[in-house]
């Protein structure tokens, strides 16, 4: 065979590395609490959830934008996953299957949107419902992002009530073996599809009939299920009282034919808790809320299973004082853990939800028209905890800490030794060493944080054995960073409006519930992530001139 051209090796190349970037994500597996890729190296899902289990039952906001605008836009703003919802009826009833969208909306008199599909994507109008669905599948595949498909319902419509007879196995449309079949034909369905890399089986278990032994058995049949006709997915399985209770896996595992494909899945909202963010002292919720989470849920992490926070949103306007208080929270505990999510949700506005056309949806990260993010400041947020801090492929500095902070998703991180630390993206942060003595030591360094006066700027210093320079998270959030000067008085780590790290008096400890601590939450997270140093302080005229300063002030 004679040599090949330079332009065809060129092209040859080419097309190989477009299929490594499309396919970077084709099949995961889980070890121990991770998920990762065919490499071993971790792949931490940060999706958002698109709905498409409606009365329509095609994906929102296609009325509005492309379909392809649509994934780029969800790629555009770091996400590298979608949790796209299904109704069961849509495999399983022949005649919603053999609906076309076109059909689908006018049944429903939905004129307006079909004007809007024609405008934005003629070639699914005409397609059926579940050809639409499989269409926005391969636009997301086409842009990089991973899909989750979550059984979200049986019968098409909102989601979720107690007595909405979708919420457990033998519920009036809940039928368990059209369910099994159902999974099945929808893993059959997206075999060999290489951006669909897991099924989530159900969606919030509820109702009257919920029962532990139940949940076995048919969680049981159904991951085996999808297992058999699709081997190359994670099975996600969620819990009980709508997906905030997987407590019973604490003494009971599931006995499963495979390994190394099971994830579980947990929900979070504030309103879970009903107003209790609100009428209550942060603090306090904090601390249980934290503590119910890990009961219910968080345990898993520890016994080697990855955890996906399927479902967590708040209000993107901002003017929710639950959601607030309740995300501060929240953040920190997903900086913590690390765990994967999918936010609730990308839907900017609905076709029909509970009879209301156009409905806006407030949680939704795009606006109304599907056009802008709602809220960048929390994308901001948000991007904090799309990439992973840790885990297998993730090792290339040793374990140390970052010095974390909820309400603004930044770290701390110090310019030079003669300006003040302050708050920076925490891939810019500085590593610090946190000593059982409880020191925070710049890593590699001797120099530590200290606290030196009510008001004042916290500091950096050498001479670490004094009550000053031990911090310790307090209060029941455990979020507060506190140190004691000579004098005995306690005070926290706090941030002020340029975003400087200064000590103050420790807020809202009492059972004030009018309070709001959140600017002085931090938490100290574990990371194994290479940082991205700006500028580096360790430079002999600046370390002169500290100790210059240092030792006229204690002389």
């Amino acid at each position: 065979m004679g040599q090949s051209p330079p332009f065809l090796i060129i092209i040859v190349v080419t097309v190989l590395v477009l299929m490594m970037t499309q396919f970077s994500y084709a099949v995961l597996y889980t070890n121990s609490r991770w998920i990762v890729n065919e490499g071993g190296q971790r792949v931490k899902l940060s999706c958002v959830n698109w709905v498409s289990h409606l009365e329509v039952m095609v994906a929102e906001g296609l009325s509005k934008q492309p379909v392809d605008t649509i994934s780029k836009s969800i790629k555009n703003m770091g996400f590298n996953c979608v949790r796209l919802t299904w109704p069961l009826f849509l495999f399983t009833n022949d005649s919603l299957v053999s609906l076309t969208v076109r059909q689908s909306f006018n049944n429903l008199g939905l004129v307006e949107s079909i004007a809007g599909l024609q405008a934005n994507n003629p070639s699914i109008l005409d397609l059926s419902v579940l050809q639409a669905y499989q269409a926005v599948v391969a636009s997301l595949g086409n842009n990089n992002v991973m899909v989750i498909l979550d059984n979200h319902i049986s019968k098409p419509g909102w989601c979720c009530s107690n007595f909405d007879g979708n919420g457990f196995f033998g519920d009036q449309y809940f039928n368990p073996d059209l369910w099994v079949q159902g999974l099945t034909k929808v893993a059959t369905t997206f075999n060999n599809v290489t951006n669909v890399v897991g099924m989530s089986l159900r969606n919030e278990l509820r109702g009257p009939r919920q029962n532990v032994n139940d949940w076995y058995r048919y969680m049981q049949k159904g991951a085996e299920a999808v297992h058999a006709a699709n081997p190359d997915v994670l099975v996600i399985l969620s819990g009980l009282y709508f997906d905030k209770d997987l407590s019973f896996l604490s003494k009971r595992p599931l006995n499963l034919t495979f390994s190394g494909k099971l994830v579980f899945e947990i929900h979070r909202y504030s309103f879970t808790d009903t107003k209790s963010w609100e009428t209550g002292n942060p603090n306090q919720v904090c601390g249980q809320i934290v503590n119910d989470i890990m009961s219910k849920g968080g345990f898993l992490l520890g016994q080697g299973y990855p955890l996906f926070v399927s479902e967590f949103g708040v209000d993107q306007r901002g003017i929710n004082v639950n959601d607030n208080r309740y995300f501060n929270c929240f953040l920190g505990l997903a900086a913590e853990l690390d765990f994967d999510w999918a936010l609730w949700t990308l839907v900017g506005s609905y076709y029909l939800r509970e009879g209301v056309v156009g409905l806006n949806e407030f949680y939704g990260v795009l606006d109304w028209n599907w056009c802008e993010p709602r809220n960048s400041s929390f994308l901001q947020r948000i991007s904090a905890v799309q990439s992973p801090f840790q885990g297998p492929g993730y090792n290339e500095s040793r374990s140390h800490k970052l010095i974390f902070h909820p309400m603004t998703a930044l770290c701390v991180r110090r310019i030079s030794l003669l300006q003040p630390l302050e708050l920076g993206p925490c891939s810019e942060a500085d590593p610090w060493d946190y000593a059982p003595t409880k020191t925070l030591t710049l890593t590699g360094t001797y120099f530590c944080l200290q606290a030196d006066k009510s008001g004042q700027a916290a500091k950096l210093g050498i001479m670490c054995t004094n009550s000053n320079s031990k911090w310790q998270a307090i209060s029941d959030s455990k979020m507060h960073l506190s140190s004691k000067l000579q004098d005995g008085t306690s005070l926290c780590l706090d941030v002020d409006s340029k975003n400087v790290i200064f000590t103050n008096t420790c807020k809202c400890l009492s059972k004030d519930k009018s309070c709001d601590p959140a600017s002085q939450w931090f938490k100290i997270i574990d990371s194994t992530r290479q940082q991205k140093t700006t500028k580096s302080f360790l430079q002999r005229k600046q370390i002169i001139q500290f100790l210059g300063s240092t030792l006229s002030h204690i002389l």
